[in-house]
């Protein structure tokens, strides 16, 4: 599958995967200072953004759509990052094919398995009413008895836009994410990775605890983990100083 991306700077290639419900755009305040230092691209995975849409969402065919992306392209030894869902293509990627990637920096999501729980994001965005929707406002007043964080809903909100029609729809394939939600929070598996590999997270985040240092160094013999203070799961949104000085000094050193 070709998938959409964005491009910006000179220098090494580093890839940037952004996490379930979200998109490249995500990614804009930090993209500009690290294509300062990289040839940066930033990919909507499949399902999401401007990439095509498939019923088939898992990380076996994401992995394949990123190593579509590295050889159509002719990235030598890239740099690759993601964060979340994005995080475990990432990881993915390294498992199976180590030789497309250079270094590997894994933002706020561990190997292991997760159970779904993203029941109160998904029953926001269904109660959103699409054939009869008037306007943004509405939309987020449907979301706001599921999902009462402000930050939560616009960010989901990012996906909606105006269709030629006048009309208002996903840009993500919602129905086939659904479909495919247990398939997220699969464990990832294959050869361990020796390479350089970061693995960030948010210290009000709960998705790496002390407890993933056993799997983690399982799979990736050279690694460590780093914790931005005070940043939750997003840890680019919320810390993108620190989250930027943290990825550009892993990468050049």
């Amino acid at each position: 599958m070709k998938l959409n991306f964005r491009q910006a700077g000179e220098g090494r290639p580093l890839i940037i995967l952004h996490g379930l419900f979200g998109s490249g755009d995500n990614w804009v305040t930090v993209t500009k200072p690290l294509a300062e230092n990289f040839q940066v691209f930033v990919l909507d995975q499949r399902n999401h953004g401007r990439s095509p849409h498939s019923a088939e969402h898992s990380y076996p065919s994401m992995t394949a759509d990123l190593v579509e992306f590295i050889e159509g392209y002719n990235l030598d030894s890239p740099f690759v990052l993601g964060h979340s869902m994005g995080g475990k293509t990432a990881i993915q990627l390294a498992l199976t094919h180590p030789d497309l990637v250079s270094k590997l920096i894994v933002v706020d999501i561990s190997p292991r398995y997760y159970t779904p729980h993203h029941q109160d994001v998904i029953a926001g965005l269904s109660a959103v009413d699409l054939v009869n929707l008037k306007s943004r406002e509405q939309a987020e007043a449907a979301m706001l008895p599921h999902l009462p964080e402000v930050g939560v809903r616009q960010f989901l909100l990012k996906n909606l836009y105006r269709t030629e029609s006048g009309g208002f729809d996903w840009r993500m394939n919602l129905k086939d994410i659904i479909k495919n939600i247990e398939n997220i929070g699969t464990e990832n598996t294959g050869r361990p990775f020796n390479k350089p590999t970061l693995f960030l997270r948010g210290e009000k985040s709960r998705y790496i605890q002390e407890d993933d240092r056993v799997i983690i160094s399982s799979l990736f013999s050279n690694s460590k983990i780093e914790t931005i203070a005070g940043a939750g799961h997003w840890v680019q949104a919320e810390k993108p100083k620190e989250f930027v000085e943290s990825v550009i000094h892993f990468l050049n050193s």
